[in-house]
């Protein structure tokens, strides 16, 4: 089921929150929000509208007889056993005692659930690279490609995803390739892998920004670096 579809998180958070989604469903529900942003965002909503409609109305403290019917209708059956030899007075009191507090509990609850929606931790932003392309390679950059190569690189602020765009229409060279590059502030550069000139590219491994100063691109033979050092020009080079 497509719970990021508007229609349906608007549906089931309703139901959650004026509490008409019960039992086995309810739990569900609940166990499907760490996982599910739409619904957790569908929820605060609708708790947002039942919080201001409150805040439009005053508080009424109900009358002793509406807490006499209550107990009434709860009891009658308990009154006798209460009346009864050995029963400790006040003991439909304390039932009823009960029952308000457990009325507070399940607010208490809704409360919990509503500091644990709003504090849901925001995803932190990426790291943008921009590579720019090296004046000092410029004329032989054009003579290969027609253009100078520049990209935007997009790093996951944990540092394990980073996608490469072209910045422009890029054709791949001939019987040549591409290869990224992290570059440290010391030390030698690491093959990030080959890539595709004309669209974007993944890169998927931990720990991308570590000791990373900048990113390159390389025009290597088909295959890549033969050496696992960068053997042609530097056509884009971005500092982090």
């Amino acid at each position: 089921m497509d719970y990021g579809r508007p229609a349906l998180a608007d549906r089931l958070a309703s139901e959650y929150v004026l509490g008409t989604l019960r039992g086995p469903a309810r739990r569900r529900f609940e166990a499907l929000l760490p996982a599910h942003p739409a619904l957790r965002e569908a929820v605060r909503a609708w708790q947002e509208r039942l919080v201001l409609l409150a805040a439009s109305e005053e508080g009424v403290e109900p009358p002793e007889r509406v807490w006499q019917g209550i107990r009434t209708r709860l009891f009658a059956d308990n009154r006798a056993a209460a009346s009864a030899p050995g029963t400790p007075a006040g003991a439909g009191w304390r039932a009823l005692a009960w029952w308000r507090g457990l009325a507070g509990a399940g607010f208490v609850a809704t409360l919990a659930l509503v500091v644990a929606l709003n504090t849901q931790p925001e995803a932190e932003p990426p790291v943008v690279v921009v590579l720019q392309a090296n004046p000092e390679v410029a004329q032989a950059a054009q003579a290969v490609f027609g253009t100078q190569p520049a990209f935007v690189a997009s790093v996951s602020a944990d540092g394990r995803a980073l996608v490469l765009r072209p910045l422009a229409e890029l054709p791949a060279p001939a019987q040549k390739a591409l290869e990224l590059w992290a570059v440290p502030a010391q030390g030698a550069p690491r093959s990030l892998g080959l890539v595709r000139a004309g669209e974007s590219t993944t890169v998927l491994r931990a720990q991308l920004l570590r000791d990373t100063a900048a990113f390159a691109v390389s025009v290597e033979p088909e295959g890549g670096s033969p050496t696992g050092a960068p053997t042609g020009p530097i056509v884009s080079l971005g500092k982090v």
